[in-house]
Order: structure tokens, then C-alpha cells, then sequence
């Protein structure tokens, strides 16, 4: 989302500077801007930290949730899932190259967004083909949180939660004040949900927090 959000203005700062636009409340054209150097560089940069950042996150949530003997359930996410996740990564993938290759083309001035979106579309690639050869997509259980790590790192701690319930193939996680958090529920293979379910209801405080039983 943020990634989209800073995409805009650098879509639009590329567009004046390569056509010369003019910028009336600036009395100037888009060729002339002053500091253009230095807007390029700042949306880079920001545009590079998102980028840096989800990759730190979900690489750290992947390696985490490989060690296998620190969880009381773990397992690969189910292979339609996989699917998806790695659909989804390639289609990222094809949006940052085209974008980055597109900024480029317009102002070689674009440099760093250009380097920032290349960074994301490598990323992606590789995180794609690590994920599916080594069947690092996982769900992992452990007596204090649930952690789900595909495309991104979903992580549910048991502190504070009132209400599990699954919904139009989510299953959510209802805590106090009004925060809720979900995951997909054909994240987890048909045939060890109920398993899986039996084993998060074990680890929840029955006093506490209200189980839905449609979920098993």
C-alpha cells in the first residue's frame, strides 16, 4: 500500500521532468525544477526502505518458522496456497520490473525509484524460488503465538485475544479493543484442520477466549 502510495508522486514527478512540463504555481517547467535531484533521490530512498523493510520481515518470518522443534504444530502451507502465494510474488514481480524499466525510460533521472522497484522485483524472485524448493512456506504453533509465513509474515499472539471464528475462508482472530487480526484458512492442508484446530484450542485460555466450534 505504501509502495503504491509513493508510486504516484514519483510516476508524476517523472512525467513532468521528461515532457517538460509546465508548473504554474512554481513559475517554472518540469526540466527546470529545482531540487528535482534531491526529490528523486528522497522517493527512492523511502521507496527502497518499504522495500528492504517487507523483505527483512518476511526472510526473518520464513527462517523463524523453519525451525520445526520450537513449535508444537508445524507445517507447509497447503500446495493451493503455494500456488497462489507464488502467482502472486510473479505478478508483484512483473508490476516493479515494468514500473522500474517505465520510470527509467521516461528520466534516466529516476534512477534510484528505478533501483528501489528492481530491488523489489529481485527480491520477490528470489524469495519465490527459496520458498517452493526448500518448502519454506510454513505454518508454525507454539504455545504463545500462531505464525504464518508465505508471501508475507502473519503473526497472531495469544496475549489478549477474546474470539477465534473462521468467515468466508478466513479464520480471524478477535482481540481486545477492537483489534482484529486474520489469515486464510486454505493456508492449512484439508486433511490436518482438525488437528490444527484441536491444537490452537489447546493453547488458549477457555475462560478467556471463545473458540468458535464451526471451525473444526
Amino acid at each position: 500500500m505504501l509502495l503504491l502510495v509513493l508510486f504516484f508522486p514519483t510516476m508524476f514527478l517523472s512525467i513532468y521532468v521528461s515532457f517538460d512540463l509546465p508548473i504554474g504555481f512554481l513559475q517554472t517547467s518540469g526540466a527546470y525544477l529545482p531540487y528535482k535531484f534531491e526529490l528523486f533521490l528522497g522517493l527512492g530512498l523511502l521507496l527502497f526502505v518499504i522495500n528492504l523493510r517487507r523483505s527483512i520481515r518476511r526472510w526473518m518470518g520464513m527462517r523463524i518458522v523453519s525451525k520445526k522443534k520450537k513449535f508444537k504444530w508445524n507445517a507447509p502451507v497447503s500446495a493451493s496456497r503455494k500456488k497462489r502465494v507464488v502467482t502472486y510474488l510473479l505478478l508483484e514481480t512483473l508490476v516493479m520490473t515494468s514500473v522500474a524499466f517505465g520510470l527509467y525510460r521516461l528520466t534516466n533521472e529516476a534512477w534510484m525509484p528505478t533501483i528501489a522497484f528492481l530491488f523489489g522485483a529481485t527480491d520477490n524472485i528470489i524469495f519465490a524460488i527459496i520458498g517452493t524448493k526448500g518448502n519454506l512456506y510454513r505454518i508454525g504453533l507454539s504455545s504463545k503465538a500462531l505464525i504464518v509465513a508465505d508471501r508475507d509474515v502473519t503473526l497472531l499472539y495469544f496475549t489478549g485475544l477474546r474470539k477465534v471464528s473462521i468467515h468466508q475462508q478466513s479464520i480471524y482472530f478477535d482481540y481486545i479493543k477492537g483489534l482484529q487480526l486474520s489469515f486464510p484458512s486454505d493456508c492449512i492442508e484439508e486433511e490436518n484442520r482438525s488437528e490444527f484446530f484441536e491444537l490452537l484450542e489447546a493453547q488458549l485460555d477457555k475462560d478467556r477466549v471463545f473458540f468458535s466450534k464451526t471451525l473444526v
